[in-house]
């Protein structure tokens, strides 16, 4: 037996693992502590009504006979790619119900696309970085480069035409800095990938935050995307589906490679591997993207939106710097006097009780900043907010140094 080498090359503990983890044994060592969450990027309000209703008439369904569903299509059930091809329609992207597989989940999909490219692609990412983009890229041995986001960018990195690569991910809004990219912007992207011969994927888990109808929500809104890139989308944060499961992967038919269609491979690959998502989840799905339902799921982007407003407005009162939060849930803090962010994290949760995400979890661009996430309760952020906006960045600065003064060797 041989194991797969590159699984060895990841860190020990996913981020999100290691946080949990570095809480729990505080709240083990602290046990009538405080702790306020907004850190992990669960989600904490109920499904909407609609949803629900779908989802019990749907199980209901499953107890008559003539009405019981099996396996169904493998790229996910017509009635519900028409609703995904609909909702593109509503901010006019056209894209054909056929282009359209149902799944799992964007993490799910976005490790299996590793599926349809070369092992020794090289992938270009951006750094800062959601995780998963990274450690699958490493377990199915590629070898990554990376596309540098700084503060001076506001974490926008753009194409290096001296850099060759196969495979392009872009988040926006990303996750973690909150960034988003302009048309204009996604354009090079979409020129850069074309004269490449690269192929982009792009995760728009994110698009419904987006305030303004001035940036794009879909990297089909570009011209020339439909021939150059593979979007994911999914329902865990427009609708509170993390725990229910549902996501999407645009595969245009448009998009061939060597002279193969990678929306037939995809399909051959989705055939074999994935037996089709759980048909009351899909109607729970379309449900959510109906009239009513998408009526419903605004209000809880809303209330999501408006505690990111609450999160920057108490951290710019404390006085330091933020990016993020305007379209997108995660509010990016730069930290004060230059503290590495596994150390922020760890004063803030210890002195304050409030939990974060640490920048260098996301990538060495990350080192320095914290992610902040709005997905908790109305209590919950307010409470963190009245902390944050009084906190002493001097006085945590002070222990800071104290706490590396008694790490020092003697």
């Amino acid at each position: 037996m041989q194991l797969n080498e590159n699984i060895r090359k990841l860190e020990q503990n996913y981020l999100f693992a290691e946080i949990g983890l570095r809480v729990k044994h505080f709240r083990e060592a602290h046990p009538d502590a405080e702790i306020l969450s907004l850190g992990i990027n669960d989600v904490t309000r109920p499904l909407a009504p609609a949803v629900c209703d779908a989802m019990a008439a749907a199980a209901r369904e499953m107890r008559e006979a003539a009405r019981f569903h099996g396996y169904g299509d493998v790229q996910g059930e017509p009635f519900l790619r028409q609703m995904i091809a609909d909702y593109y329609r509503s901010f006019h992207v056209s894209i054909g119900a056929e282009d359209v597989f149902v799944s799992d989940g964007a993490k799910s999909d976005l490790a299996n696309l590793c599926d349809l490219f070369a092992p020794d692609s090289t992938v270009l990412l951006p750094n800062p970085v959601y995780p998963v983009f990274y450690d699958t890229s490493v377990m199915a041995g590629r070898r990554v480069c990376f596309a540098r986001g700084t503060k001076e960018n506001g974490f926008l990195p753009m194409p290096d035409e001296s850099i060759r690569t196969d495979l392009i991910y872009l988040c926006s809004p990303n996750n973690p800095t909150g960034a988003v990219y302009s048309r204009a912007q996604l354009r090079q992207w979409v020129e850069y990938a074309r004269a490449q011969n690269a192929c982009i994927i792009y995760d728009a888990a994110y698009e419904a935050y987006i305030r303004s109808a001035a940036l794009p929500r879909s990297i089909f809104e570009i011209a020339g995307a439909e021939t150059c890139a593979i979007e994911i989308n999914s329902l865990s944060k427009m609708a509170g589906f993390t725990g229910v499961r549902c996501s999407w992967v645009i595969v245009p038919r448009t998009l061939t490679q060597e002279g193969q269609s990678l929306h037939r491979l995809w399909m051959r690959r989705q055939s074999t591997k994935y037996n089709g998502t759980s048909y009351i989840v899909q109607r729970g799905a379309a449900a959510a993207l109906s009239a009513e339902g998408q009526r419903q799921v605004r209000q809880d982007v809303q209330y999501y939106m408006e505690n990111a407003d609450i999160i920057r407005g108490a951290l710019h009162r404390s006085g330091v710097f933020t990016t993020g939060g305007e379209h997108a849930p995660y509010v990016w803090m730069e930290c004060p006097y230059h503290m590495d962010s596994w150390k922020c994290f760890g004063l803030l949760l210890s002195h304050y009780g409030i939990v974060t995400s640490p920048g260098a979890g996301f990538g060495a661009q990350g080192e320095g900043w914290l992610r902040f996430s709005s997905f908790g309760s109305r209590d919950t952020i307010r409470r963190a907010a009245h902390k944050l906006a009084a906190m002493d960045w001097d006085q945590l600065a002070l222990w800071a140094a104290d706490s590396l003064h008694a790490d020092a060797p003697s």
